[in-house]
Order: C-alpha cells, then structure tokens, then sequence
C-alpha cells in the first residue's frame, strides 16, 4: 500500500530528527555555559561558584530578552558573549537535526522494496506510540502515590498515625523553641475531615444531584428541541465560571443571607459558614451531574422507551422504572465526578467557610476542609523537615484513599443495581 510506505520513510525521516533535536536541547545550553567560560569576557567573573553562576544566569536572561535590565553590571558584558554562542548552537543543532532528517529519509526510501512490509512496521511503532502514552499515564499516578507515600512516611515518624487518624484537635502551628506555646502541636485530622465530608459530600450533593438529575431529566424527556439547545449550554455555562467568582459570590452574598437566617431562627452563626460555602459548591458542580445523566438517559434505546409507554406505564413510571436504571453507571459516573470536584474545591471554603478546624454539625458554623489547609500548610517559605509541612502530604495521600474507597463503593453498587437489556 503506498500510503504506509511514505509513512514508513516519514517516520524514518521525522523521529531520529526530533530525538536529536530534545537531546540538543537538554545538552546545548552546558554546551553555550563552557563557551562563554571560554571567552575573553568570563576572565572578569568573580572566583566564588555561587556569584559566579548569578552573573551567568542574568547574564543568559539578558541575552535570551528574559530581563530588560541587570542587576549586576558584569552581566552586560558577558550577555553578547551569551547571545553569540545561544545564536551559534541553536544553528548548529538545526542543522544537525536536518542532516539527521534527511539521512533518516534517505535510509528509509532505500529499504522501500515490494516484499516490505511497511503497513505491519508503521502499525507496531503506532502502536508502541500508544503504549508509551498508557505507561506515561500509570507511571504518573504511581509517582504522585509514592511521592505521597514517602513524605507521609517521614511525617509519621514525628507524629504518631492513631493521632493523625483520630485525634479531635488540628493546630500544626508548631514553635521553634521547646519552651513557647504550643510547641507540640495537634495533628488530629478528623475536624478536617469530617468539614470535607460536610461541605463537599453532603450539603453540596443535596444540592448538585436532585438539581442535575431533575434538569438532565427535564431536557431529555420532557423540554422542547428549541428550548433544549438554549437551556444546556447555559447550564453548562455554570462549569466554565473561575472558582475564584463563585468564592467571591459565596462571601459576599450568600455567606451574609445565610449569617442573617441562621440569626433569625436563633441558631448561633458565623459569618463564614459550611452551608454556604456547601450552597455554592453544589450550584457549581450541577453540570457535572446533569451532563453525565443528559448523556446516560440519551443513550438509552429508544425501544425500550416506547415498550414502556405501550405496555400502559406513564412518562415518570418510564421515567423512574425504565430509564434511570438503564442509565445508572452514567448517573453513578457523574455523581463521582461531582464528589470528586467538590472533595478538591478550596478557593470557595478559602473564602466562604474559613479555616477554623472545628468538629460541628451545626451547618452556620465556621469549619474547615483537608484541601484548604493542605494550601495553608504549603503557602510561602516552608522547611520540609518539619511535622507541619510534611502533614500536607499525609492530608493528600488520605484524601487519596477516601477518593479511591468512594470509587470501589461506587462500582459495586452499579453492578449491584445496574440492569442490563438485550
């Protein structure tokens, strides 16, 4: 097939090209840093290593139009010497790369012959294409689990897991000196996790799954075609918004109506508070929910609609015993999804619930989430050798494993209660 013969030479002419020119890239700029070291302009630099790599580092941000100005004025003596041999290497490895090119062409023409079986070699590199990107995929969540796995490691050889797993007090502000206040800390998470649950898995969800469910159902099953392709994408629009505008909107008018209320029925109140950071984040995560449902009812035969309606059953029989068990995986799917976006949501808790780590079920009260204080904790100048920082990383890899345990739960009861149709 000639197609995948010129495939064949086009492979042969474009990879070896491109795998010279990224180890050009990671190789030339030691290459540019001996050059200039080489030159007349380096036998000013200073004798110490670490003044010595300052002015070379402003001195390439000069030349590569990184800064308009230096701090240092040695580095614009040395920023031509700079440019001259970024100039003369970038040039040197295009065309290296194209004589790569045209000898990987040129190898690749010469093995085309009638019994090459050029379809079978394209389809085996596209397919370790393919393997590499799922091996990238998997090695990645592996790195970010062991990354995880090691720094809650060293954080549990300060403090111990049972008070990590179950203690009822959050203050990681540790002192530097035995003898100042607080100088032991408390690292019991459970106020911090139970304020995630709160906002994110409870007061959210009763917002985000009956509003997207009834909407997706709605549009698929009862709204006009005219008034469906007006209503879903503004109610797909609700995604797109930044969190930092739904944080905004939560702190300055929800957060103040639900305050007031709560002072009406004589409920002690916070002017940040669960409910309202939980009101938000289920408006928020509605097209989440109402998508994957939209999607999963759409996909449902339209036979076994119609057998319902001629067998006598009503539209919301059909609706509620036909349609939503067919299309529950895809329910399932999207509540998922919406848990997982609130679980992970902090610029709305930052800004309309705070971070005071309290353990109540008083929905006015101020609470806290593992998501915000994994910011807290990591926010500015932080010494990793100390329990304080190192318990982001155990917050990070715990909430993992709730994630991952909401997920297996969420499996076996789709297999439990998903029905499936010939």
């Amino acid at each position: 097939m000639p197609s995948f013969h010129g495939w064949y030479v086009a492979l042969w002419a474009v990879l070896p090209a491109l795998a010279v020119f990224v180890i050009w890239q990671m190789v030339s700029p030691m290459l540019v840093t001996e050059a200039v070291l080489q030159s007349p302009a380096a036998a000013a630099l200073p004798a110490d290593p670490m003044a010595r790599n300052a002015v070379l580092e402003e001195a390439r941000a000069l030349a590569t139009g990184e800064l308009a100005g230096a701090f240092n004025p040695l580095s614009n003596s040395i920023a031509p010497a700079f440019a001259a041999a970024i100039g003369r290497y970038a040039m040197l490895g295009s065309l290296l790369a194209l004589i790569v090119a045209f000898a990987g062409g040129a190898f690749g023409l010469l093995r085309i012959r009638p019994d090459l079986r050029a379809r079978t070699k394209v389809e085996r590199l596209v397919m370790a294409v393919l393997l590499i990107a799922s091996l990238i995929a998997i090695l990645t969540t592996a790195g970010i689990v062991l990354s995880l796995l090691f720094e809650t490691l060293r954080f549990f050889s300060y403090v111990s897991p049972s008070e990590f797993l179950f203690g009822l007090q959050w203050s990681p502000q540790t002192a530097i000196r035995a003898d100042q206040a607080g100088s032991s800390g408390a690292f019991g998470a459970i106020p911090l996790f139970w304020g995630t649950i709160f906002i994110g898995a409870i007061i959210a969800m009763l917002v985000a799954v009956p509003l997207g469910l009834m909407s997706a159902i709605y549009l698929t099953q009862y709204a006009h075609r005219r008034a469906r392709q007006w209503l879903k994408p503004m109610l797909e629009i609700l995604a797109g918004i930044p969190t930092v505008v739904y944080g905004y909107f939560a702190a300055l008018t929800v957060a103040p109506a639900v305050r007031d209320f709560g002072v009406s029925l004589g409920i002690p109140s916070s002017s940040e508070s669960a409910l309202a950071a939980g009101l938000v984040m289920g408006v928020m995560i509605i097209p989440f929910v109402s998508s994957m449902a939209d999607d999963s009812l759409a996909a449902v035969p339209q036979s076994m609609r119609d057998g319902s309606l001629a067998v006598g059953a009503t539209p919301s029989e059909t609706i509620r015993r036909v349609l939503v068990p067919a299309a529950l995986p895809g329910i399932v799917g999207g509540v998922l999804l919406a848990v997982s976006r609130a679980i992970g949501e902090t610029m709305i808790v930052v800004m309309a619930a705070g971070l005071a780590a309290n353990l109540t079920a008083n929905p006015f009260a101020s609470v806290t989430t593992v998501t915000a204080q994994i910011v807290g904790l990591l926010t500015g100048d932080q010494e990793f050798d100390s329990p304080k920082t190192l318990a982001a990383f155990a917050l990070g890899l715990t909430l993992f494993a709730i994630t991952f345990l909401l997920n297996v739960i969420a499996l076996q009861v789709v297999r439990r209660y998903r029905e499936a149709y010939e």
